[in-house]
């Protein structure tokens, strides 16, 4: 059975989600921080018949978030999903990949899903003392600095505003602007994923980067919350795993 869930689900919602809590940390992060009773956001679940939950679908604005770890009702949540308006469908490989020849999508993306649990492999970055933390008025600096950047695409700064506002940004800048940048998002009480690692073409090979990642790792890890990201380009990978992170998995995005 599949049914809308509220705030009387909560302890039985994340009970079930926080057993894989990296792979789930969009999904719990979007329920810690915007519970169930936003106009743009819904959540479903799919319970068996002894009240156990099977199966959760979240939407968030234009994006659908997929999870199981049992056998679910593909058809009833087919049903769910083709009478509601959404732009994406992301969850890990396995099983979202269920659902790509039921719509029409126009692009499917993989990516690695890894994480960071402790702080071994970090480095020591006492002598970059102007790393600066982004204020949510600063956004449009971010932008100027995507724009340089031919991998990234163009993002409205609303898109942008709004992951700030559930996460933390660290910058270097030079000449009042900003050449690198680590962020994070959906960050909740157990988990954060990190995005939006870059730095502007001009000023790359100086590892500035790697700094910006140590900072922010660093201070998430002493509040002993688990670090995520998504990664598909290998020299990234090489960065990502030379701070210590972990592949766990793989995600799978469909764009309609």
């Amino acid at each position: 059975m599949i049914i809308e869930l509220n705030n009387s689900h909560n302890d039985i919602v994340m009970k079930y989600l926080k057993k894989e809590s990296e792979i789930n940390l969009f999904i719990i992060g979007d329920i810690e921080n915007y519970g169930y009773d936003e106009e743009f956001q819904t959540i479903w679940g799919e319970f068996n018949e002894k009240g156990d939950l099977k199966a959760v679908l979240l939407k968030y604005h234009n994006n659908l978030i997929f999870y199981s770890r049992d056998t679910f009702d593909i058809n009833g949540f087919y049903e769910i999903m083709k009478n509601i308006e959404f732009k994406f469908l992301s969850g890990e490989k396995t099983i979202i990949e269920k659902f790509g020849n039921l719509f029409k999508f126009t692009r499917k993306r993989d990516m690695y899903f890894c994480k960071l649990d402790n702080d071994l492999n970090l480095e020591d970055i006492n002598l970059y003392t102007k790393i600066n933390k982004l204020c949510l008025n600063e956004v449009e600096r971010i932008i100027e600095l995507y724009e340089a950047i031919d991998e990234f695409d163009n993002q409205p700064i609303e898109v942008v505003k709004r992951s700030l506002e559930s996460g933390r940004a660290y910058y270097i800048e030079e000449d009042n602007q900003i050449i690198s940048i680590a962020q994070t998002t959906a960050e909740n009480s157990t988990s954060a994923m990190i995005i939006g690692v870059c730095t502007h073409p001009n000023y790359r090979k100086k590892g500035y980067a790697s700094v910006c990642m140590t900072h922010i790792c660093k201070e998430l890890l002493s509040e002993n919350k688990t670090l995520c990201l998504f990664y598909n380009n290998p020299d990234a990978g090489k960065i990502y795993k030379r701070l210590g992170f972990k592949d766990v998995g793989l995600w799978t995005s469909y764009n309609k």
